[in-house]
């Protein structure tokens, strides 16, 4: 099955710092793909690959579960690690549990996790009927496109494969029993306003978490999907900041230069 226009992956090779992307549930690259460019346009290595059963048409993810999404993400993150000297994972509501994990097993490897809405658990009545439903009802109505920002669109499913969603609820217990395994330098940035994913998730993250060098931002413009939102430049400028503070080379040197050649013809790839 074709790729959605808008929905491949990213890719751009840059210095010895690397940053690994993940979307979210139902969504694309396209979520995060402003994130990307941003960075890469900084002289940093990215990668932001399209999850398993995403990107196409939502009977397809039926097909996937957490298994399937996990796995992809961890060995893009194994591909980075051989080519850079210091690699951050960030991610995006189901994309920042996936990143969670990531930091809880893979320790000393990640230097920092930077997350934006994440996802903990599967709230409401109907979580607790997944079990069950899924086996009846194919999907539901989609969750795309929670933005403030008139005119932000974002590229995804317009319905839950319930299969999928089952899937997604057990990979949020299993994450959230991992958190204490979580030691780096982390940014959380989250709406107060978001229709997607309780603002009790990030409290929970943030009670779990056992990294010390924790910074907690919020994004009081914008809904779920704030990569798209009005708050999306404070995102990237504060987890590039956060990126320069823990790696030494970024903004000098080779990456510094590599800076200075892209940030007046920087365009997307």
């Amino acid at each position: 099955m074709p790729v959605l226009p808008g929905a491949e992956p990213f890719r751009r090779e840059g210095g010895e710092v690397g940053v690994l992307l993940c979307h979210g549930f139902t969504g694309s690259p396209q979520s995060l793909r402003p994130w990307a460019e941003y960075l890469a346009e900084r002289g940093l290595t990215v990668t932001l690959p399209l999850l398993p059963g995403h990107g196409t048409r939502w009977e397809d993810m039926q097909l996937t579960g957490w298994q399937d999404w996990y796995a992809e993400v961890d060995r893009e993150l194994r591909a980075l690690r051989d080519r850079c000297a210091q690699v951050f994972v960030f991610g995006l509501s189901m994309g920042a549990a996936l990143a969670l994990r990531l930091a809880a097993k893979h320790g000393d490897e990640i230097s920092g996790v930077v997350v934006v809405n994440p996802l903990n658990r599967v709230h409401g009545p109907s979580a607790r009927a997944l079990p069950v439903l899924r086996h009846f009802v194919p999907s539901v109505k989609g969750i795309v496109s929670d933005i403030a920002k008139e005119g932000s669109q974002e590229l995804g499913y317009d319905r839950v494969p319930l299969h999928a969603a089952h899937s997604m609820r057990n990979f949020c217990r299993i994450v959230d029993g991992e958190l204490p395994q979580v030691t780096q330098p982390m940014v959380l940035l989250h709406s107060p306003q978001d229709h997607v994913v309780s603002p009790a998730d990030s409290a929970r993250v943030l009670g779990r978490v056992s990294s010390t060098d924790v910074s907690e931002i919020l994004l009081e413009q914008s809904y779920h999907v704030a990569t798209l939102d009005h708050d999306a430049d404070r995102i990237f400028e504060e987890s590039y900041a956060f990126i320069a503070r823990l790696a030494p080379s970024v903004g000098k040197g080779s990456d510094a230069g590599q800076v200075g050649q892209q940030e007046g013809t920087a365009s997307g790839g």
